[in-house]
């Protein structure tokens, strides 16, 4: 048995790539048979249907063996030269089941596509308010950040000043060394002695 892998890659080729440049030769033609553009018209058709109903069957069927190969056969039934599965399929069964229920059809499709629609813009509707709700949310991260960021910064120039001025170097510097505190006195009061003497010969 193939690989699945391998199936699908197949059905893509044989049930819609190889199908589609054939259609386009036929279309491209300068004189168009209008034979050979009916078959391919009545393959799209079907292999609409089939597109539709294998949703279902995968759900149901797809554990079966050989179900993608089975596919794969009737695909290739269709649109082979020497079966051309096409016409009897759709003479046989699609045409007088769709002529018999057309109205039923017709209907039911003008409902599902009103209902379709009605989904489509609720779901339009969700995503925009999802979005909007993202976008706030995203804003008030950056708002915060920024802040917090703000704050950080200010501390760090405070501290930098801090640091920057003479009495503070020499407060932090006699901190951290073991210096008796009469000698801290004198100079402090050196320092403010020194900077008062400063004062006086600026006057």
């Amino acid at each position: 048995m193939l690989g699945e892998f391998a199936t699908r890659c197949l059905l893509m080729v044989f049930g819609y790539a190889y199908p589609a440049f054939h259609c386009f030769k036929t279309v491209e033609k300068n004189q168009i048979n209008i034979e050979e553009l009916q078959f391919w018209c009545r393959y799209w058709i079907i292999m609409a249907l089939v597109t539709i109903l294998e949703r279902i069957t995968d759900l149901l069927i797809s554990w079966s063996p050989m179900y993608n190969e089975l596919k794969l056969a009737f695909i290739l039934y269709l649109w082979h030269p020497k079966t051309k599965g096409t016409a009897h399929v759709y003479e046989t069964f699609l045409h007088p089941f769709v002529a018999q229920h057309e109205n039923k059809i017709k209907t039911k499709l003008t409902e599902w596509r009103g209902k379709a629609w009605d989904l489509a813009i609720f779901y339009c509707h969700y995503c925009a308010i999802l979005g909007q709700a993202a976008l706030v949310e995203l804003l008030r991260f950056l708002a915060s950040h920024s802040e917090k960021f703000n704050e950080s910064s200010s501390k760090d120039t405070n501290n930098r000043r801090l640091s920057s001025s003479p009495t503070t170097s020499i407060s932090v510097a006699m901190s951290q060394t073991s210096i008796p505190e009469d000698v801290q006195v004198h100079l402090v009061d050196g320092q403010k002695g020194h900077a008062t003497l400063k004062r006086r010969q600026q006057h």
